[in-house]
């Protein structure tokens, strides 16, 4: 199994963690299908009343798409679909309303922005960072860029698609455009993200869902209308992959400054 999930059953919290260090948590395809699965099961499971999602190790948080299962999802030829896997990685595309809370360590990146763009809140470990590769590797940004235009100004969003790899965001300046609510000691995201999961579960879990569904619902209409346009962007816009192999295969590992 590509992820953990433990629950404690006295406070109501479960807490999710995605387990591929060795691939910088990096979603595959088995691990894209156990996450839908999970939030799935999660909507009946009355035990659980919030969640936490971290990864495993110091390095990462996750790194987005693994590119091997990239290149393992055929594509149609028409610029009016696209198939995606990581549609269905967070809890609201899998009808789930209990809260989720992401506890960030290390690298957030491109496909990562499916989950925290469904996560009610972030907490970030100190030495977080945060930043979009596809337009370094010939790919349009397209549902992560709309996602992360709902939690941060626009510049900020811009900024950060735009500029791909050659920046990261830091979590100090995470915390300053609003994209993350706290910045913890190091090592201590997941203690202080669970310790609000603990609250939250502590509330009536109607109340909890309804104030989940409000705040979601003050963004739905925007997001529903630009997320309409992903697929054609993607289509139209992404290079053939053997091209973004190429560009992706001559990346500089320390080619960005941190801001």
């Amino acid at each position: 199994m590509t992820l953990r999930t433990t629950t404690d059953k006295a406070t109501g919290v479960a807490l999710l963690t995605l387990d591929r260090p060795d691939r910088l948590n990096a979603i595959d395809l088995p691990m894209a299908e156990q996450l839908a699965l999970f939030w799935q099961e999660l909507r009946f499971d009355e035990t659980v009343r919030s969640v936490v999602v971290t990864g495993a190790g110091e390095r990462a948080f996750c790194t987005g798409l693994d590119r091997d299962a990239a290149s393992a999802v055929p594509q149609p030829n028409s610029p009016y679909t696209i198939e995606d896997p990581l549609l269905k990685i967070g809890p609201k595309s899998n009808d789930c309303w209990k809260p989720l809370i992401a506890a960030v360590n290390g690298m957030a990146c491109g496909g990562a922005f499916y989950l925290l763009g469904e996560s009610e809140f972030l907490v970030a470990d100190p030495a977080a960072t945060f930043f979009d590769p596809h337009t370094t590797y010939g790919m349009v940004s397209a549902f992560e860029s709309v996602l992360m235009a709902q939690r941060m100004p626009y510049g900020e969003a811009a900024r950060m698609a735009l500029l791909g790899t050659a920046e990261r965001m830091s979590a100090k300046r995470a915390y300053e455009v609003g994209l993350v609510s706290e910045v913890t000691e190091p090592g201590e995201a997941v203690a202080a993200a669970l310790r609000c999961a603990e609250i939250v579960a502590g509330c009536p879990p109607e109340a909890v869902e309804g104030t989940v569904r409000a705040c979601w619902a003050a963004r739905e209409a925007t997001r529903s209308h630009a997320l309409a346009y992903a697929p054609h962007l993607i289509s139209l816009g992404n290079l053939p992959a053997d091209r973004q192999s190429e560009l992706f295969a001559g990346r500089r590992p320390d080619g960005f400054r941190v801001r």
